[in-house]
């Protein structure tokens, strides 16, 4: 179990806004940073980053925390998992409890930590191998040489090599104490009915570790050297509970700093393509690993950039069928460039010909929009035929009408007027055949981007709190007034008593006062914890605001706190438009005394609104009963009209505010 001292090192050490910088694309909004939100497709930003606090918070689907709970919510990490991928991150040594070690070791992994486990020993295994066993350097380091790659990119990519003997990594993780039901879900091994001992899934090969976003090995590729062999050139890993292939691309881990930074991914084929660029100096680069690009791997792009520049084989078959892979990124918001490399070169080729100055200006001056690289695809040897004219203008009018941004697609359409000759009308009437032949095939991406309900505390049902307008109303102060004691807490406030005497009380204090003296009992779970643990910090003389409860493991009251600490108007940057509203909590004294009167009155008609129901119960069973609760009613009343008098609104202040009399 990682020590108190580590995780306490480990959270006044990183930073939330480096931490989800690797993941979304940030962009400065005074003085927080904001992006479009990783776990919901949107359009308009609505995803706060806080410097200050070291919170963030999505505000399309509810979700906020710490830079860990951001960690454990994008990559599926235990909460242990997120601690260690931090720490590694920044350098901090982890230091075990080791009264807890022995205990922790006993117990069971989870099936998905054992795989991934499995995976960075089979990767340790692969790598070793590489370097220190002679076949391994005879075979495949001497390939890897002979692709002219320099020892800091093997080593950058993790490259490795898996030995000619059947089951060399399988009797070695079987010696390590790994399992054979492991190694066979791991996809690592094969265990037939004729070979009880097993044999290994990669012989002979060079090996490519496919990388998660945050560097977990999730699984590989493979490449057989021999060309005598009637066997598969690449070989990968086995869809397995972690590795997924369309979720997962080729070297983004690797790439992704640089994607964010020069705001472009460069999209190529295979795994040299990738590594041969990032060699010659150009990083922003990932491969959809062969495999037909998916609406997942455009989504994680889509976290760093919305720019993609695809790069072609130039003596590719297969061009016309990346079409498809046009459409898609065009549905998902994104803008696109395409660039064809000479006949005979590729990626990887070219990369190795060509300093990096020239490969980036290449990159930069030849590449073309979609629709002139599509042109010169379709119109290539058609020469007059007027029908097959015709058809590759409305192949381009249907990639058109993937555009999601009406604007964009005006532009568009202004574009092929322009370089075909054609009447804008004509593309437009056009355009709205396409849109409905398509409908059907964007309806799924309509439906993913529906609003995600919002993370809700509230233990009364939602039909409940709207139909019963008492129930809403103290369930909002109830609300408001946790948010003040998680803002606010330790704000001194100066108060006089009855005597005209001068005293000075906590925000925290003045309103735990509050619910004592009215024996308020809590609407919602989520307040009762909080309140349970600021009590027991003014105990041990301590007072406990939103930076107490903010590293808790308790989704719900993280949430809570992340609200609190975040409120909706953090969405805009008011002085980018030079204008200065008030800012939460500058009449903090007024409000909380407001909130507080506001709170009992609401408190009052609502306990009035359940005595009421109550005395169906007792009129014709219980009259003594009966009148109890009519008279207690009465005093309700009384007290109600009473506390009605004491409030009134401040237009000036725009809060609650005990009436001067």
């Amino acid at each position: 179990m990682i020590s108190k001292q580590t995780i306490d090192k480990i959270f006044s050490t990183i930073r939330v806004e480096e931490i989800v910088g690797e993941y979304v694309q940030l962009k400065r909004a005074g003085s927080n940073f904001k992006g479009l939100s990783p776990f919901h497709e949107e359009k308009t930003p609505s995803f706060v980053v806080s410097a200050s606090k070291q919170i963030w918070k999505d505000f399309s689907t509810g979700k906020g925390g710490t830079a860990i709970s951001f960690l454990m919510e994008i990559e599926n990490f235990t909460y242990p998992e997120a601690l260690r991928h931090a720490a590694k991150k920044y350098g901090i040594e982890i230091e075990e409890d080791q009264k807890d070690f022995s205990e922790e070791a006993k117990m069971a992994q989870s099936e998905r930590d054992q795989l991934y486990k499995i995976h960075e020993v089979a990767n340790d295994f692969f790598q070793n191998f590489l370097w220190e066993v002679e076949e391994g350097k005879n075979i495949g380091l001497s390939y890897f040489k002979e692709r002219e790659l320099r020892d800091d990119i093997i080593k950058k990519f993790q490259l490795g090599y898996s030995p000619e003997k059947k089951n060399a990594f399988t009797e070695y993780a079987l010696e390590k104490g790994y399992s054979k039901d492991l190694l066979e879900k791991s996809g690592l091994s094969i265990f037939p009915e004729n070979s009880p001992s097993g044999i290994d899934r990669f012989r002979e090969r060079v090996m490519f570790p496919i990388h998660s976003f945050s560097g977990r090995v999730l699984g590989f590729g493979a490449r057989i050297l021999r060309n005598n062999v009637k066997t598969a050139k690449y070989l990968n890993s086995p869809e397995t509970e972690i590795y997924h292939k369309s979720n997962v691309l080729y070297g983004l881990n690797q790439s992704k700093q640089a994607i964010s930074r020069k705001n472009v991914c460069l999209l190529v084929e295979g795994y040299m393509d990738v590594i041969s660029l990032h060699m010659s100096g150009i990083e922003n680069v990932v491969a959809s690993s062969g495999t037909s690009l998916t609406t997942e791997q455009i989504k994680l792009i889509k976290r760093l950039t919305e720019n993609v520049t695809i790069l072609f084989d130039g003596d590719n078959a297969g061009i016309k069928a990346s079409f498809r892979s046009i459409d898609m990124l065009l549905t998902e918001g994104m803008n696109i460039r395409v660039l064809l490399f000479p006949d005979g070169d590729d990626p990887d080729s070219f990369a190795r010909k060509h300093p990096q100055e020239y490969v980036e200006k290449f990159i930069e001056n030849e590449a073309m929009d979609f629709i002139d690289f599509k042109a010169e695809i379709l119109l290539k040897n058609i020469g007059d035929d007027p029908i097959k004219k015709a058809e590759a203008i409305r192949d381009i009018v249907k990639s058109v009408s993937f555009v999601q941004n009406a604007l964009k697609r005006e532009v568009y359409l202004k574009q092929v007027s322009g370089k075909f000759g054609l009447s804008e009308q004509s593309l437009f009437n056009e355009l709205n055949v396409q849109k409905q032949i398509t409908q059907g095939q964007t309806h799924h991406v309509q439906q993913q981007q529906k609003e995600t309900a919002p993370v809700k505390m509230d233990v009364v049902p939602l039909d409940e709190e709207k139909s019963d307008p008492f129930l809403f109303e103290v369930l909002f102060m109830e609300n408001k007034l946790i948010d003040h004691m998680l803002m606010f807490g330790d704000i001194v406030l100066k108060r006089k008593n009855e005597s005209e005497e001068e005293y000075q009380i906590t925000v925290i204090e003045e309103i735990l006062y509050h619910f004592d003296e009215e024996e308020y009992r809590f609407l919602v779970k989520g307040n009762e914890i909080i309140i349970g643990h600021v009590k027991e910090g003014i105990q041990n003389e301590e007072l406990r605001s939103g930076n107490f409860f903010i590293t808790f493991m308790d989704e719900e009251i993280t949430t809570k706190v992340v609200d609190a600490l975040l409120p909706a108007n953090e969405l805009e940057n008011w002085a980018s438009r030079n204008i200065f509203p008030p800012n939460y909590g500058d009449k903090i004294a007024d409000q909380v005394k407001g909130d507080i009167l506001l709170h009992k009155y609401r408190y009052i008609d609502y306990l009035i609104a359940e005595t009421a129901r109550e005395l169906d119960h007792y009129r014709d069973s219980d009259q003594t009963k009966y009148f109890e609760l009519v008279q207690k009613i009465m005093l309700m009343k009384q007290a109600s009209i009473k506390l009605s008098q004491m409030i009134e609104y401040s237009p000036i202040k725009g809060i609650y505010v005990n009436r001067k009399r």
